[in-house]
């Protein structure tokens, strides 16, 4: 049952998609080499906690932290850890949730450690823009298949994978509620867009192939072929049959990535 939100739990849960976006920004701002994985998640967590949140992911399906830490060819659900050091040149996905007031915000961001690749950047960037295609497409007329196929048609004309094993989801009061939003599909198929629908939607690219592997407990989900993974993700809302908003992404403007502000 995919679960409506008015103007008033959209307010609550753009205050905690500020907060996330707070809590990342610095996360991102002080990855270093020679830091490990479990510093991040530290950090993460007193971060989440200043700003009177509860993170969402601690303890969530036993899951041991509040944040996860994805280096390299893991794709997403890392476990940080101390003897996880990170190296110049590295690649880490960042995925966070927490809660505050009672509504959930979830985010992810992959970024550099120190100086990386050429085409390292690259990925990052084409999983990004990749978002930012699929977002686009959240709005009153579309359906869900509209979203998936934007994601999946560019990440295809640029070389890379999309993960199908994972999705987005909707969010709200839980974590994860209806209904899943994949990052491939087919233009007009699947679920329509409504007004007060709150999504989740993560493009999760690889380098090579999309096939995954992952632990039996369903950490650290990795590429088979041993190539980079990119991870992006943000909560947000339609509010009408103009683009989302990106609650988890405090001040954007579509006219800043080079689309319209409305799509009427």
């Amino acid at each position: 049952m995919i679960l409506l939100k008015n103007k008033e739990q959209i307010d609550g849960m753009r205050k905690a998609g500020a907060l996330l976006y707070e809590v990342l920004q610095t996360l991102k701002e002080e990855i270093r080499p020679g830091m490990s994985t479990e510093d991040l998640n530290q950090r993460a967590d007193e971060l989440i906690r200043r700003g009177n949140a509860i993170p969402s992911f601690l303890n969530y399906e036993g899951f041991p932290a509040s944040l996860c830490t994805s280096v390299n060819d893991v794709i997403v659900h890392g476990v940080p850890s101390k003897d996880d050091v990170l190296r110049e040149g590295d690649i880490i996905s960042l995925d966070c949730g927490l809660i505050l007031d009672g509504w959930q915000a979830d985010s992810a961001l992959t970024a550099p450690v120190g100086k990386i690749s050429e085409k390292a950047q690259r990925l990052i960037d084409v999983t990004e823009a990749c978002f930012f295609a699929g977002a686009f497409q959240a709005r009153v007329g579309n359906t869900l298949g509209d979203i998936g196929y934007a994601v999946q048609s560019l990440a295809a004309r640029e070389g890379y994978g999309v993960v199908r094993d994972l999705s987005g989801h909707g969010i709200g009061r839980d974590m994860h509620e209806d209904p899943y939003v994949y990052n491939f599909g087919i233009p007009g198929v699947g679920f329509a867009i409504r007004k007060g629908m709150t999504i989740a939607i993560e493009p999760m690219i690889t380098e090579g192939d999309w096939h995954v592997d992952s632990e039996e407990d369903g950490t650290f989900v990795k590429t088979v072929d041993g190539l980079l993974a990119s991870h992006y993700e943000h909560t947000l809302a339609i509010t009408s049959g103009d683009a989302p908003e990106l609650l988890t992404l405090p001040g954007f403007r579509w006219k800043d990535r080079g689309y319209e502000e409305a799509a009427k």
